[in-house]
């Protein structure tokens, strides 16, 4: 792609990569068959290569967003699934990144927009204000109709995706400390406890935590980290992102200045795993930050990579369930990893089903549903209709959002693959697996001990 920017606009280097990035874009479209919007609606505005030309012309002259462009930006998912159908290796993600920094400065959005993404931005990152949200959020479903009257369909969706049903108290995860393995230590990672999943779904951190520590790996969770900064990172707000980020970076290389060897820094929520993984890019032109961020983007790892390298050996209970698993957009595009995590299920025991239209997002991408609610549904039911096809007992999956969304459209119950991995090596039930507990069963023979419960492994 011809580019017309002119010498004094590249000589900052967030525009000089855009020019970059544009260049090696050749408007070849394969693009559109594999955009999830573009799929949906069929305009070229809605796929990365009508994105991109709009993206082009707002750089070039540097003005403000239009209406038009902040409107097809904002309906871009970030599923990233045109980055791996490209020939030409346009990096779309870190383009579309730079395009809604520039919106969120330069685009006039109305009120009502402002607030839903401040209080999204102000609260989800916080466990303990997320906690507190979710507990008004009751409050507010009466008022659902008269949200969506006065142009706050977002706050509505926010309302209706919090949880009708208190939460799971059995989780044990509290916090800062170290898990240590009572097998033969065979590696010492941190373990980012992340955000939104340490209130909605804690139990991922048990059985992550668990299922480490049985397979002889001491789990080490940093004080002072938190959010990863995708969320806001997502939504324009790039300086919050950054100082979460470096909270982060701050948090884990005291860990790592103390001498001990790590290694690895885990994820068991890939959107936050691409997040991490990106640091390195995210903090380019802090000069402070720069070294340590690669630092840490090399030691990042989702868990299913990191199981992929120290063999689980038979499992604990045997099973024939069927697992419909779903390979999160920021697992499969942002991360490449797609083998991995199948290959764990079926060595557990599973019976592993492929879902039509893999590549497709099921809507949830962040906050997505949140802010596009109407798409967001859509999609949700696309990719419902489509794991109603291989009739799973089971769906499957590497990512938080994606188990939120898709949960929302079905009966069958949705889990984290780590959840699941973690029943068939010996741990607790899954939370809403109860009506299948007669169809595993417990493998007799010589198998080595595994951690049943969480007093099993000592935090200290």
């Amino acid at each position: 792609m011809q580019t017309n920017f002119q010498p004094q606009q590249l000589a900052d280097p967030r525009i000089a990569e855009v020019d970059r990035i544009l260049r090696r874009c050749v408007h070849c479209g394969l693009c559109t068959a594999t955009c999830s919007t573009y799929v949906l609606l069929g305009d070229e505005r809605d796929s990365p290569r009508g994105r991109i030309y709009l993206m082009k012309e707002m750089f070039e002259t540097g003005a403000k967003a239009s209406p038009e462009v902040r409107h097809h930006v904002d309906r871009c998912l970030s599923c990233l699934s045109c980055m791996t159908t490209c020939p030409g290796g346009v990096d779309y993600m870190h383009l579309v990144d730079h395009a809604r920094v520039h919106i969120e400065k330069s685009g006039h959005r109305k009120p009502q927009e402002r607030f839903v993404r401040r209080l999204l931005a102000s609260t989800v990152p916080f466990p303990g204000r997320f906690k507190w949200a979710l507990a008004l959020a009751p409050l507010g479903r009466p008022f659902l109709g008269l949200m969506r009257r006065v142009g706050l369909g977002s706050l509505a969706a926010m309302v209706e995706l919090a949880p009708k049903t208190p939460m799971a108290r059995s989780a044990t995860y509290r916090g800062a400390g170290i898990a240590a393995t009572k097998k033969e230590r065979r590696a010492h990672v941190i373990l980012l406890a992340g955000c939104a999943q340490q209130v909605l779904r804690p139990e991922i951190n048990d059985a992550t935590i668990r299922l480490l520590a049985e397979k002889g790996i001491d789990v080490e969770v940093a004080a002072g980290a938190g959010c990863c900064g995708a969320l806001v990172h997502h939504m324009g707000r790039e300086q919050e992102a950054i100082r979460q980020a470096k909270a982060n970076i701050d948090a884990w290389t005291k860990v790592l200045d103390r001498g001990d060897r790590i290694d690895a820094i885990v994820v068991n929520a890939s959107g936050c795993g691409t997040m991490v993984k990106d640091y390195a890019h995210l903090l380019a032109h802090e000069p402070d930050y720069k070294e340590k961020a690669e630092r840490i983007s090399a030691l990042a790892k989702d868990v299913t990579e990191l199981l992929t390298q120290f063999p689980l050996g038979p499992p604990a209970r045997w099973s024939s369930l069927r697992v419909a698993y779903h390979s999160a957009c920021s697992m499969q595009h942002g991360q490449q990893i797609t083998d991995g995590p199948k290959e764990l299920l079926y060595t557990a025991g599973f019976t592993v089903l492929d879902i039509p239209e893999g590549h497709i997002c099921c809507g949830s991408a962040g906050v997505y549903n949140i802010l596009q609610p109407e798409l967001a549904g859509e999609l949700r039911e696309r990719k419902v209709a489509n794991i109603r096809k291989v009739n799973p007992d089971i769906v499957a999956t590497g990512n938080l959002g994606c188990i939120t969304q898709i949960e929302q459209g079905t009966k069958t119950p949705v889990v984290h693959t780590i959840e699941l991995l973690d029943w068939a090596y010996g741990g607790p039930m899954p939370r809403g697996l109860d009506a299948f507990k007669d169809f595993v069963k417990d493998v007799p023979g010589p198998n080595p001990e595994v951690l049943r419960k969480p007093e099993d492994f000592v935090v200290r």
